[in-house]
């Protein structure tokens, strides 16, 4: 039987994807994207297996509980998570990587580059 995985592995994880990204932006830019985003996905799931002891399967379920911890954790919603989830989710994600519509490329290279911001404050907040 697999291990669980813990916040800890998570967050090294979310570490590791956003600095392979932001090196490979100037190469691939949709490629670096969706790295970034799988880092905040991971983050995200760091924290609310932190918060609530369960890492979330699915996309919607990810969304679920992290809109229930921002209700429980004003910390969380002082530091907009949720708000930075989504931006990823619809910018990085969606556009940039399932679309090809990855521009302006500054734009997307820093939300790239901010993504460590939010790894550190998910750190904090656990």
């Amino acid at each position: 039987m697999k291990p669980k995985v813990t916040p800890k592995e998570l967050i090294e994880d979310a570490e590791d994807l956003v600095t392979k990204a932001v090196k490979e932006m100037e190469v691939d830019l949709r490629n670096a994207a969706e790295k970034a985003w799988c880092a905040t996905v991971r983050a995200v799931d760091a924290l609310v297996l932190a918060k609530t002891g369960k890492k979330p399967k699915y996309a919607h379920d990810r969304r679920e509980s992290l809109e229930a911890l921002l209700l429980k954790e004003p910390e969380a919603e002082r530091l907009k998570i949720g708000d930075r989830y989504s931006t990823r989710s619809d910018y990085l994600h969606a556009m940039c990587f399932y679309e090809g519509a990855c521009k302006p490329p500054d734009a997307v290279k820093r939300r790239i580059i901010e993504t460590k911001d939010l790894i550190e404050d998910v750190k904090k907040l656990i």
